[in-house]
């Protein structure tokens, strides 16, 4: 008898008999740790991609929220750039308050007395219509030359009378002029004159003289620059 053979048993032999053999089985406790993992795998990742539909649904939401324009912070640059104020509607004298000296300074005649009726019938009060004086007469290249005094550029004169023609000149207190009040100017036409400009656009020059206009002011520095 062997040395390995249980007790009790003699020498007898066994055979094991049958379709069925034993088979080893995993311990219970591995096969639950094993599911356990596996469902908390499956549970993160199915987590995960819900926070990242929410992160692609919510994104725009989340930008105009935390947008400048809705956020309440403080901007700066053109959005928040001070107001221009806007300077008082300038008093402009009514062309008939305003009497013109039509002067020619050409060879071609009555070129004075056709332009004197087309300002006249403009509103403008027309005073002396000659030829111009010796100083002028050939010395004017442009289409005309608008002389008056001081006070007469100030109060307005000059600039209305130069809506009428345009490219012409314009000078203060020069020898042999006619006019010497405030009200008064002098028309001098000039070697290059055709004709006055078109009424209409004349009307629209002058609307636009009368029209307020902003008031320049300094740029602030950016240091200085108020919070809106």
């Amino acid at each position: 008898m062997s040395m390995l053979t249980p007790p009790g048993m003699g020498g007898k032999k066994f055979r094991v008999t049958g379709n069925h053999y034993p088979r080893m089985r995993r311990p219970r406790r591995r096969r639950k740790a094993l599911a356990a993992l596996t469902v908390t795998s499956v549970l993160g990742l199915l987590g995960y991609g819900t926070l990242q539909l929410v992160d692609v649904f919510s994104g725009d939401e989340d930008t105009e929220r935390t947008s400048p324009a809705t956020s309440g912070r403080p901007q700066s640059g053109a959005n928040c750039a001070p107001e221009q104020p806007e300077q008082p509607t300038v008093d402009l004298p009514e062309p008939s308050a305003i009497t013109v000296n039509v002067l020619n300074a050409t060879s071609r005649t009555g070129l004075a007395q056709a332009t004197a009726d087309a300002l006249a019938e403009r509103g403008f009060t027309i005073g002396e219509v000659a030829n111009a004086p010796e100083e002028l007469d050939g010395k004017v290249e442009g289409p005309g030359l608008l002389l008056g005094t001081t006070a007469a550029e100030e109060a307005g004169a000059l600039t209305v009378l130069a809506t009428q023609l345009e490219g012409a000149e314009t000078d203060q207190n020069r020898p042999g002029q006619r006019a010497n009040t405030p009200e008064s100017v002098d028309l001098v036409i000039g070697e290059e004159f055709e004709e006055l400009t078109a009424e209409r656009e004349a009307e629209r020059r002058l609307a636009e003289l009368a029209e307020p206009r902003p008031t320049p002011t300094e740029e602030p520095d950016e240091a200085d620059a108020p919070a809106c």
